[in-house]
Protein backbone atom coordinates (compact mmCIF):
# COMPACT_ATOMS: atom_id res chain seq x y z
CA UNK A 1 0.00 0.00 0.00
CA UNK A 2 1.26 3.80 -0.77
CA UNK A 3 0.39 5.58 2.56
CA UNK A 4 -0.65 8.60 2.11
CA UNK A 5 2.30 10.43 3.29
CA UNK A 6 5.08 9.15 1.25
CA UNK A 7 4.29 11.45 -1.44
CA UNK A 8 4.29 14.38 0.38
CA UNK A 9 7.45 13.32 2.51
CA UNK A 10 9.40 12.65 -0.98
CA UNK A 11 8.35 16.47 -1.60
CA UNK A 12 9.35 17.51 1.17
CA UNK A 13 12.42 16.11 0.77
CA UNK A 14 13.02 17.65 -2.91
CA UNK A 15 12.15 21.08 -1.66
CA UNK A 16 15.08 20.85 0.59
CA UNK A 17 17.05 19.10 -2.28
CA UNK A 18 16.32 22.84 -3.89
CA UNK A 19 16.88 24.99 -1.27
CA UNK A 20 20.10 24.09 -0.62
CA UNK A 21 21.30 24.04 -3.85
CA UNK A 22 20.64 27.93 -4.21
CA UNK A 23 22.27 28.60 -0.45
CA UNK A 24 25.50 30.92 -0.51
CA UNK A 25 27.85 31.33 2.46
CA UNK A 26 26.07 34.13 3.74
CA UNK A 27 22.17 32.38 3.51
CA UNK A 28 23.51 30.06 5.74
CA UNK A 29 23.60 33.08 8.85
CA UNK A 30 20.99 34.00 8.43
CA UNK A 31 18.63 34.17 11.17
CA UNK A 32 14.99 33.59 11.95
CA UNK A 33 12.79 35.79 14.58
CA UNK A 34 12.74 32.84 16.67
CA UNK A 35 16.71 32.40 17.11
CA UNK A 36 17.72 29.83 14.20
CA UNK A 37 20.20 30.11 11.29
CA UNK A 38 19.06 28.55 8.21
CA UNK A 39 22.13 26.53 8.79
CA UNK A 40 20.56 25.66 12.22
CA UNK A 41 17.33 24.82 11.03
CA UNK A 42 18.85 22.13 8.61
CA UNK A 43 20.76 20.17 11.39
CA UNK A 44 17.25 20.45 13.30
CA UNK A 45 15.66 18.90 10.85
CA UNK A 46 18.26 15.96 10.68
CA UNK A 47 18.13 15.38 14.31
CA UNK A 48 14.75 14.99 13.80
CA UNK A 49 14.73 12.75 11.15
CA UNK A 50 17.47 10.36 12.29
CA UNK A 51 15.01 10.39 15.91
CA UNK A 52 12.36 9.03 14.05
CA UNK A 53 14.61 6.94 11.84
CA UNK A 54 16.40 5.39 15.02
CA UNK A 55 12.78 4.70 16.73
CA UNK A 56 11.13 2.94 13.40
CA UNK A 57 14.63 0.82 13.15
CA UNK A 58 14.22 0.15 16.86
CA UNK A 59 10.88 -0.95 16.95
CA UNK A 60 10.84 -3.22 13.53
CA UNK A 61 13.94 -5.15 15.36
CA UNK A 62 12.62 -4.95 18.90
CA UNK A 63 8.58 -4.00 19.07
CA UNK A 64 7.16 -0.71 19.68
CA UNK A 65 7.92 0.93 23.27
CA UNK A 66 7.22 3.87 24.10
CA UNK A 67 9.78 6.92 23.61
CA UNK A 68 8.18 10.34 24.87
CA UNK A 69 9.62 13.54 24.15
CA UNK A 70 9.81 16.83 25.65
CA UNK A 71 10.50 18.91 22.06
CA UNK A 72 11.15 22.07 23.68
CA UNK A 73 13.62 21.28 26.11
CA UNK A 74 15.18 18.96 23.34
CA UNK A 75 15.17 21.91 20.94
CA UNK A 76 16.39 24.27 23.67
CA UNK A 77 19.57 21.96 23.64
CA UNK A 78 19.79 21.27 20.48
CA UNK A 79 20.59 25.05 19.40
CA UNK A 80 23.85 25.48 20.84
CA UNK A 81 25.18 22.61 19.05
CA UNK A 82 23.11 23.02 15.61
CA UNK A 83 24.21 27.36 15.57
CA UNK A 84 28.25 25.24 15.74
CA UNK A 85 27.75 22.38 13.17
CA UNK A 86 29.44 23.53 9.96
CA UNK A 87 27.02 24.19 7.43
CA UNK A 88 27.82 22.09 4.76
CA UNK A 89 27.89 18.88 7.43
CA UNK A 90 24.28 20.21 8.47
CA UNK A 91 22.92 20.16 4.53
CA UNK A 92 24.08 16.39 4.27
CA UNK A 93 22.93 14.88 7.61
CA UNK A 94 19.83 17.14 6.51
CA UNK A 95 19.30 15.48 3.22
CA UNK A 96 20.74 12.08 4.11
CA UNK A 97 18.39 11.37 6.91
CA UNK A 98 15.09 13.08 5.18
CA UNK A 99 16.03 10.06 2.32
CA UNK A 100 16.55 7.42 4.40
CA UNK A 101 13.91 7.83 6.40
CA UNK A 102 11.29 8.09 3.67
CA UNK A 103 12.61 5.06 2.08
CA UNK A 104 12.58 3.43 5.63
CA UNK A 105 8.68 4.62 6.35
CA UNK A 106 7.79 4.16 2.56
CA UNK A 107 8.60 0.24 3.74
CA UNK A 108 6.46 -0.12 5.75
CA UNK A 109 4.11 -3.20 5.74
CA UNK A 110 0.54 -2.42 6.18
CA UNK A 111 0.51 -4.23 9.43
CA UNK A 112 3.54 -2.27 10.56
CA UNK A 113 1.77 0.96 9.58
CA UNK A 114 -0.84 -0.22 11.96
CA UNK A 115 0.99 -1.22 14.83
CA UNK A 116 3.03 1.70 14.72
CA UNK A 117 0.32 4.40 14.53
CA UNK A 118 -2.08 2.53 17.08
CA UNK A 119 0.38 1.99 19.45
CA UNK A 120 2.39 5.81 19.21
CA UNK A 121 -1.33 7.01 19.43
CA UNK A 122 -2.13 5.28 22.70
CA UNK A 123 1.34 6.44 24.09
CA UNK A 124 3.13 9.87 24.89
CA UNK A 125 5.36 8.92 22.17
CA UNK A 126 5.44 12.07 19.30
CA UNK A 127 6.21 9.83 15.70
CA UNK A 128 5.18 12.17 13.22
CA UNK A 129 5.38 9.69 10.00
CA UNK A 130 4.23 12.96 7.73
CA UNK A 131 7.60 14.21 7.84
CA UNK A 132 6.85 16.92 5.50
CA UNK A 133 4.52 19.00 8.10
CA UNK A 134 8.03 19.54 10.05
CA UNK A 135 9.75 20.40 7.40
CA UNK A 136 7.70 22.46 5.38
CA UNK A 137 7.25 24.73 8.66
CA UNK A 138 11.02 24.93 8.59
CA UNK A 139 11.56 25.16 4.72
CA UNK A 140 8.28 28.11 5.06
CA UNK A 141 10.79 30.23 7.51
CA UNK A 142 14.18 29.77 5.60
CA UNK A 143 12.19 30.69 1.95
CA UNK A 144 11.31 33.70 3.98
CA UNK A 145 14.66 34.63 5.30
CA UNK A 146 15.69 34.57 1.71
CA UNK A 147 13.03 36.94 0.14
Amino acid sequence: MAFPFTTENAESTGRLQALVKRLSVEDFTRTTTYGWTISALLAHLAFWDQRMLVLLRRWQQNGFDPSPVDAQATNDALLPLCTSMEPRTAVELCLTSARLLDAALAALSDDQFEDIRKKAEASATQFRMNRSLHRNDHLNDMAALLE
